[in-house]
């Protein structure tokens, strides 16, 4: 799969804007491209750790080099009232390297030669507000997959995270395994899910999803993920990663 081609690749997977209604988000949704945005998002992550696994938001206080990798984006979710941080999110691609989570598993066949882009370090605030800023999150993962020319989402997630990776319509990667202990992630088990970007449009429709209109009827400009995605020149040059540092993730 060539990489450079990437940006030309999401044409029949989103409905045109003359299909869709706009609405206006209390928040915005943007790559954090500067060190002041990605010390807010750090900070959430770190806080949102820390209310269901502290031992390991101990470790969430500084950035970690996934955050800095040319083949990876994190997204921050801010309040247009404050300018507080509501959610974050890391994508990693394969663009230079495996997945994080391909530390402690090997990858099927089927997914092999793909571009694949696996969501990471979600984290979001306590209040209702950030329960809908997750929502504009995953919106957000999905826009940058499909301008980004990521055939495959892929998570590792622990219970009970799973259920809303499989409430989404993600399928298991290893049918009848159910939760692997992860290497890279401390051993706790986790469930390894993917998603087809280039069906997603048709199976949410067909199968009446819930979040259908939020997703592919509703134009949100506060989501701003644009062509520019990533440092492709950055990709270009960038060492391939034979193995990255294990970090703990949840």
């Amino acid at each position: 799969m060539s990489h450079q081609n990437a940006y030309a690749r999401h044409s029949g997977q989103l409905l045109p804007l003359s299909e869709q209604t706009t609405e206006v988000l209390p928040f915005t949704v943007r790559i954090a491209r500067d060190e002041g945005a990605l010390e807010k998002a750090i900070a959430l992550r770190q806080s949102a750790y820390a209310r269901h696994v502290p031992e390991i938001a101990r470790h969430l206080g500084a950035a970690e080099a996934y955050d800095h990798d040319p083949g990876s984006v994190v997204l921050l979710a801010e309040s247009k009232l404050d300018g507080a941080p509501l959610g974050t999110m890391r994508i990693q691609t394969n663009m230079c390297g495996p997945l994080w989570l391909e530390q402690s598993v090997i990858l099927p066949d089927w997914l092999a030669g793909h571009a694949l882009a696996e969501a990471t370090r979600l984290g979001v605030a306590s209040e209702r507000t950030g329960r809908v800023a997750k929502t504009a999150l995953f919106k957000a993962y999905f826009l940058f997959c499909v301008y980004a020319g990521i055939d495959w989402m892929v998570i590792a997630g622990r219970s009970p995270l799973d259920r809303q990776y499989e409430a989404l319509m993600f399928r298991e990667v290893f049918p009848g395994q159910g939760f692997i202990p992860m290497r890279h992630a401390g051993n706790i088990p986790h469930r390894v899910l993917a998603f087809e970007v280039a069906t997603a449009e048709k199976r949410w429709r067909e199968g009446r999803h819930p979040l259908y209109q939020f997703v592919f009827k509703t134009h949100h400009p506060d989501i701003r993920i644009d062509g520019n995605l990533i440092n492709i020149d950055a990709l270009r040059n960038a060492p391939k990663r034979e193995e990255a540092v294990l970090q703990p993730q949840i």
